[in-house]
Formats: C-alpha cells, structure tokens, sequence
C-alpha cells in the first residue's frame, strides 16, 4: 500500500514535471507550431515522445499515480530541458540520492576566502587533506606549512609525525582520529592509501586506527594550544597588564564542506574567548608589519588551477614555479 508520504512525493514530482512542461514551446526543442494548438507549453505526448516513453505512462507520472527509474527521469529532465538545479531537484523529489557535483567554487576562491579571516586561522585541504593554501592566521599559531615537504603536506601527517606540531598541541590525536573517519566517508583514492601507508610505518601504535573501520562526519569541537607558544603570548600580555602564568589559547574547529566544491574543504579554527582572538589578531599584524610573512604559503594547486597572491594568503615560491 502506498504511504501518504509517498503520494505527496508523487504528486509533488508531477506537478513539477507539468509546471516546466507548460513552459516550453515547440519550437524550444525543434517541433513545429501547429496553428491550432491551443494548449500552453508543449503536449504530454511530445514530451513522451522526446523522453523514449509511453503516453500512458507519461500521463501517469505527471499525476502522480506511478514511481519510475532514474533513467526514465533522466530522459524525461532531458527532453524538458531542465538545468541541472531542477534536474537535482527532480531526481530527489522521486527519493533518489543525488551526490553533489562540484561547482564553480575552485581552490582558488577558497584561497581568498580564508585568506580575509585575520583572526581564525585556516587551512584549504583537497580531499585526502592535502593542504592547498593557508593564511596568516594558521602561521601566526601554528608551524608554517612552507617549511614541510610538499609530499608531505598533508593534514593526517602534519599532526601525527611532525614533532612541530607536538609540544604546544595535546589534544592533536583525538583530532586526527576523527578526520580519518571522516575521510572514509569518501571514495578510497590512490593518494589516500599513500598517506594510510606513511602513517603505518612512522606511526605503528595508531595501526588500530586502519584496522577499524570506523565512519563519522567531522564534529566540531574545541581545542587547546598550551606550551611555549602561549606563554610567550602570556609574557607579553604580563608586560602589558600585569598579568602573570599561562592560560591556553582556546579555539572552536570546524570542518567546512562547500556544497558547490565537496572535493575541497576548509579546516577552521574560530577564537573561542576574546583573549585568543587578540593573541592571533596581534601576532599576524606584527607579522605583516615586518614582512616576515612574505614569499610562504600556499600548497601545490590541483591540475589547471592557478595561485593568485592575496593579501592574508602567501605563496612559496617554489609552488609558483611549479603551476607555470
């Protein structure tokens, strides 16, 4: 028996199908005009036709009386012309999974994009978290990026074997383990199982983490950076205020999934109290002031896409090379 969901769903997919059919003229898709053709858009039988389907069958859809094939629906989005926001939409009304595509929105204007962050540092990762790009934000708390190996560029062993990232970042493991279950959450690639490989070799206490075949979607939480780093922000806030041990500088992450570019993601560490945002905002203007900020920063780019300098975003220029 059908479910009244169902019927909705039905009836919501025919009359879409009906709304754009009555949109188009004959001559939209190369029929002819007939002088006596009363009927707005274009007739059930010329789109069942165009489609590769019955009449009947048609004339049903559009009233909700059938459920049909992704493929019958795919013939059908073709023969209304639909673009490929209403051919999602189509397809997902008759309960298809629809992935999404990738966009316009490249690397590059996510490179921009973090880049205007002056107090929330940021990393551009592709989708075996290689990073792409960062801003003056990340350099201002975290190793630079520039001066790892662009083979080893990666966010996974960045955090687990560069004793950069050690000292002043405890909670650096429970953060990488929940980006590997995030990252199986997609298509397994070459690149992928490299990085799986470096990481058994050079991490073997974490070959539980292989073993497990664990998924999750990436769930924000808030980290601490403790260590030399904060205590001189510390010393220097003493100077100033009078102000004596360390407090840890706290920071929001999130892992940002632009729907229009799901091959490309944006790890973000947002200040979670004031003192923090201070601390980055300080520490990246005295880096800009003195320029040692310059000629560090972005990653290998993917295939064909280009590396623009932008204020807030650097680009070594080993990487420049490379993309010309």
């Amino acid at each position: 028996m059908a479910t009244e969901d169902g019927q909705d769903r039905r009836r919501g997919l025919g009359g879409f199908l009906r709304a754009h059919r009555e949109l188009l003229t004959p001559e939209d898709v190369g029929l002819p005009r007939s002088p006596r053709r009363r009927t707005p858009g274009l007739r059930r039988e010329e789109v069942a036709a165009l489609s590769g389907v019955g009449v009947a069958w048609y004339t049903w859809l559009e009233q909700g009386r059938v459920d049909t094939s992704r493929q019958v629906l795919e013939s059908v989005a073709r023969a209304l012309r639909l673009d490929v926001d209403a051919r999602r939409h189509v397809l997902e009304l008759a309960g298809f999974h629809v992935p999404p595509e990738a966009g316009p929105v490249s690397a590059d204007g996510l490179r921009a994009m973090v880049g205007s962050w002056p107090t929330s540092p940021a990393l551009v990762l592709d989708r075996a978290l290689d990073v792409l790009a960062w801003n003056d934000a990340w350099r201002a708390i975290r190793p630079d990026p520039a001066g790892v190996p662009i083979e080893r560029r990666n966010l996974l062993l960045m955090l687990l074997t560069d004793p950069a990232h050690e000292p002043a970042f405890p909670e650096r493991e429970p953060l990488a383990l929940d980006l590997v279950r995030h990252l199986r959450t997609r298509p397994d690639d070459a690149r992928q199982r490299t990085v799986a490989a470096r990481l058994l070799v050079e991490r073997p206490d974490l070959a539980a983490w292989w073993q497990c075949r664990a998924v999750g979607v990436f769930a924000a939480r808030t980290v601490r950076l403790c260590g030399a780093a904060v205590r001189e922000a510390e010393a220097d806030r003493a100077d100033e205020e009078g102000a004596t041990g360390a407090v840890p500088l706290r920071f929001a992450v999130s892992l940002l999934l632009p729907a229009e570019g799901p091959e490309t993601t944006v790890l973000v560490w947002t200040p979670a109290d004031a003192a923090t945002a201070a601390h980055v905002l300080d520490r990246t203007a005295g880096e800009q002031a003195t320029g040692s900020g310059r000629g560090s920063g972005v990653g290998v780019p993917h295939v064909g896409e280009s590396i623009v300098a932008q204020p807030g975003l650097h680009v070594p220029e080993q990487d420049r090379e490379q993309t010309r």
